[in-house]
């Protein structure tokens, strides 16, 4: 066995000791075994992942079969670069969510199924990027799934909302699933065996080829988080504990990205323009959609989910442009969009990670998710203050923040393509290029909305002013997902060569060196230094400080209040809240977010012109959820209403449904075949 396979076996089998710890051991221990065996094992899935990239860009083989840990399954796995990526970032987010989870579970969440399915969780999310057969990847992604679904349903705090959630998300992720199985199924069937090499080398008709990529695309945008199919995602993880938050969203979701890539770019060595076009599209559509209902959401977990729509949408934006540039004959620009899409999966892992695990920290301090009820966080906790604004620079897309680099990236990739990408490209590029743009600027007044009506804020509840720091196992996690989102916003080199190899695996004979990530790539000419970028920031921001304080020490100091409009000292219903901050920004999207208001006017029992209490709720519901689910859902319960009827309690009825629902079916096989 080689160093990658022996590493890839240890964190699986850290993974099943993790579990057995959490069952076996005393409660007083439980915890802490559990905990950092989960971290250890994340830890040598990350070397595993890091490892297969390194041994590609040595030269050696990455195509040896891993040992067959199931042999009667007939359980394949193997792991080349590009999977290596996506083991390495779920690698990483297990670390810091494991060493978090052992302060954050000591609060009631330190159960034993609970702490045992977590191991299991991190473990289906290491197999699926090395599954190397359909029956593989299947078992490895409905473990993801139902693991996860656990996850969700571990707080019974809140038994309605979190009941709701889960049933939300068993629903769409195993009817994606279903999906996923079909066109799997299919593209195996086609190919006359299971085994991925055996796809690769299939010659499938041109409608066969879109019928797999269509319904296997659909599940893995469902497990994405895209647009329609992302009504899941804002509901499940505010519900979900805060470092399983973290994991679902910085971990989980990128086996979505990852499924387009391997099956769509890979397995059927990419499609017609068309394909990716669509895939763009939706890309981009949850970009927009995402941050929209972000800028305007209160409550912190479900801004936090948002973003991740949004997040996901620009890697497929990522994902839809190298695929539209490979199937153009543009591999040169495939490979960097592809490289760039890679480098937002990364990035967004780092910085949602920490954002996730400071909500966690917030939630465990006041008990509230709601922006609209805390404020005066940065006293009361600094260092969860800090690591937050760390998340929160990084995801507005703005230097020295780490999702700058990514999206750069992606910007050159396509503004380079408008000159000679054809008609659809002349229409499309330009169009994601602006949708890229509107989001970044949104996410900045989104986090700004976040930090500062959050921790900057005067406190408006008792929670808030009550709020004291998390423990230090807490702490550690955020600490140490926050080094790594410093490291890549200043470092990004350290990645980008790694990546390189991933695009090789799909775009054999390109890649992408970086020196400053200079791109060196024929044709396309770009570079950026976010090291000096920081440098000149930090000498900036520097020199208007000094500036500042040599200036004030020539005048005389003074104290006074502060200009109050003659008010009286000033106080937190003063201030802005987070729906109030947002509301110029959803007037200008009325049309696209279409918010709900109602008035309730209660008079006075003695007159009806005398108005006792006046009571103002607005809402901005989700507009797709609205307008698609809700009447879906009314049919599906109308049908059920009328299918009671047929139960009647007659076994020769039931008979008769039988023998008529096999007669149909005999038909419709006649007819295909």
């Amino acid at each position: 066995m080689n160093l990658v396979g022996t590493l890839y076996v240890l964190a699986l089998s850290g993974c099943a000791v993790a579990a057995l710890a959490a069952l076996l051991a005393p409660p007083r221990a439980r915890l802490q075994l559990a905990g950092w065996c989960t971290a250890g094992a994340g830890g040598l899935g990350a070397a595993a992942g890091i490892a297969a990239i390194v041994a590609a860009g040595a030269g050696q083989s990455w195509s040896a079969w891993l040992p067959e840990l199931l042999p009667l399954a007939g359980v394949r796995l193997a792991l080349d670069p590009l999977g290596g990526v996506f083991v390495a970032v779920t690698g990483v987010v297990a670390v810091c969510a494991a060493i978090y989870g052992i302060g954050y579970c000591d609060h009631g969440l330190d159960g034993r199924v609970f702490q045992s399915v977590l191991p299991m969780f991190v473990a289906a999310m290491l197999l699926v990027p090395a599954a190397a057969s359909v029956s593989t990847f299947l078992l490895a992604w409905e473990l993801m799934a139902v693991s996860s679904l656990l996850l969700v349903l571990a707080d019974h705090g809140r038994r309605a909302a979190v009941g709701r959630a889960g049933l939300w998300y068993a629903v769409m992720t195993h009817l994606g699933l279903v999906t996923i199985l079909a066109g799997l199924v299919a593209f195996a069937a086609g190919a006359g065996g299971e085994s991925f090499e055996q796809l690769r080398a299939a010659e499938l008709p041109p409608g066969a080829r879109s019928v797999v990529f269509l319904a296997t695309f659909a599940g893995f945008a469902s497990k994405a988080g895209i647009v329609p199919l992302h009504v899941w995602l804002p509901r499940a993880h505010p519900e979900a504990p805060s470092h399983v938050s973290a994991l679902m969203s910085a971990a989980m979701v990128n086996m979505g990205a990852y499924g387009v890539v391997r099956v769509g770019l890979d397995l059927l060595g990419g499609g017609p323009a068309w394909w990716w076009l669509l895939v763009l599209t939706a890309g981009a559509a949850s970009a927009l959609f995402g941050i929209l209902q972000a800028v305007v959401a209160s409550d912190l977990k479900r801004l936090l989910g948002y973003s991740t729509t949004e997040n996901m949408g620009l890697v497929l934006v990522g994902v839809g442009a190298a695929g539209f540039f490979a199937a153009s004959g543009v591999p040169v620009l495939a490979a960097l969009a592809l490289a760039a899409a890679l480098l937002h999966v990364v990035n967004h892992a780092a910085f949602k990670t920490v954002l996730f695990l400071s909500a966690g920290s917030v939630l465990h301090a006041t008990g509230t998710r709601d922006l609209d009820a805390l404020g005066g966080l940065r006293t009361r906790l600094p260092y969860t203050t800090v690591v937050f604004a760390v998340g929160a620079l990084c995801a507005s897309a703005l230097p020295p923040g780490n999702a700058f680099v990514s999206e750069w990236l992606l910007l050159q990739s396509l503004i380079h393509a408008l000159p000679g990408s054809g008609v659809a490209g002349a229409v499309t590029m330009p169009l994601a290029v602006g949708v890229i743009a509107l989001s970044a600027g949104l996410a900045v007044a989104t986090f700004v909305k976040a930090f500062g009506v959050g921790f900057l804020a005067r406190p408006r509840s008792a929670e808030a002013e009550r709020a004291s720091e998390s423990p230090s196992a807490m702490l550690g996690g955020m600490a140490l997902s926050a080094a790594g989102c410093v490291a890549l916003a200043l470092a990004p080199t350290l990645v980008v060569p790694a990546l390189g190899r991933a695009v090789g695996v799909v775009f054999p004979g390109r890649d992408v060196v970086s020196g400053e990530l200079t791109l060196r790539l024929t044709g396309v000419a770009g570079m950026v230094s976010p090291l000096l970028i920081a440098l000149a920031l930090v000498a900036a921001v520097a020199g208007v400080l000094g500036l500042v304080r040599v200036t004030a020490t020539r005048r005389a100091r003074r104290a006074a209040r502060l200009w109050d409009c003659g008010a009286g000292p000033m106080s937190a219903r003063m201030e802005y809240t987070a729906t109030s901050f947002a509301e110029p920004l959803q007037r200008v999207f009325d049309d696209v977010l279409a918010p709900e208001s109602d008035v309730d006017v209660t008079p006075v029992k003695e007159s009806a012109y005398l108005v006792e209490r006046v009571r103002f709720h607005a809402r901005v519901p989700d507009r797709i959820e609205h307008r698609l689910y809700d009447p879906l859902i009314a049919v599906a319960e109308a049908v059920g209403r009328g299918a009671r009827g047929l139960a009647t309690g007659s076994v020769h009825r039931y008979l008769g449904y039988g023998f008529w629902a096999l007669t149909a079916a005999l038909i419709v096989l006649v007819v295909l075949w």
